[in-house]
């Protein structure tokens, strides 16, 4: 049951800020503000495509420690990092096979999750200490919005206590996070409810599978 209601008709719960967001609306005060959060260190559980991601910002290693503690995630567990644009890409990955580009401009924005070589403005915390990172660009505009606003690619598991079904809806993440979380944007059920492909680009042959990728 909801504490309180507030401005922007956001409902608290133990200290969870959720805002319920028409994703074919976007409310951008709503998401401003969890943009806002995200840039000072919090945590933001948000929906994508897939299933509902627990967002931080991805050169923020403070903040991204709190995602393993909150979800008691492995640390040897890499987390895949969400933008929102194409160009940024170019900035987190070292270096980009032509394959990868046809893939990228054919399947996203979508449930595609490339792996590359990682740039060395990624922060080890968020690649496990690996020389890979795990990029995609979510197919939902409120993430798309998110990590826009944030100016800041976004580091995000799921939004569920590790080794627990993947959320794909609000509630879901309200019954394993209550409050852990800053802001839990509210966008209905997700469109898949199943996690993403992933190509591991910097294998040869490249290895196709699919993986909990924001477990």
């Amino acid at each position: 049951m909801p504490d309180s209601s507030g401005f922007l008709g956001e409902k608290r719960m133990r200290n969870n800020v959720i805002f319920k967001i028409n994703p074919e609306k976007i409310d951008s005060k709503k998401i401003k503000i969890a943009a806002r959060s995200i840039r000072q260190g919090k945590l933001v559980a948000f929906p994508t495509e897939t299933v509902y991601g627990l967002g931080s910002d991805v050169f923020n290693a403070r903040a991204v420690l709190k995602i393993f503690k909150i979800k008691g995630r492995p640390g040897n567990d890499p987390l895949i990092v969400h933008i929102s644009e194409k160009e940024t890409l170019f900035n987190l990955a070292k270096e980009i096979p032509e394959e990868a580009m046809k893939l990228i401009d054919e399947f996203w924005p979508g449930p595609l999750t490339v792996v590359l070589k990682k740039s060395n403005i990624v922060p080890d915390i968020v690649t496990a200490g690996l020389d890979t990172v795990a990029i995609r660009m979510p197919k939902n505009s409120i993430a798309l919005n998110l990590i826009k606003f944030a100016g800041t690619p976004v580091a995000a598991p799921s939004a569920n206590l590790f080794g627990r079904p993947s959320p794909t809806c609000a509630q879901h993440v309200i019954d394993d996070l209550t409050g852990k979380v800053d802001i839990i944007l509210d966008g209905g059920r997700t469109e898949i409810g199943l996690e993403s492909t992933v190509i591991d680009m910097t294998r040869r042959p490249l290895e196709f599978y699919v993986l909990a990728e924001l477990q």
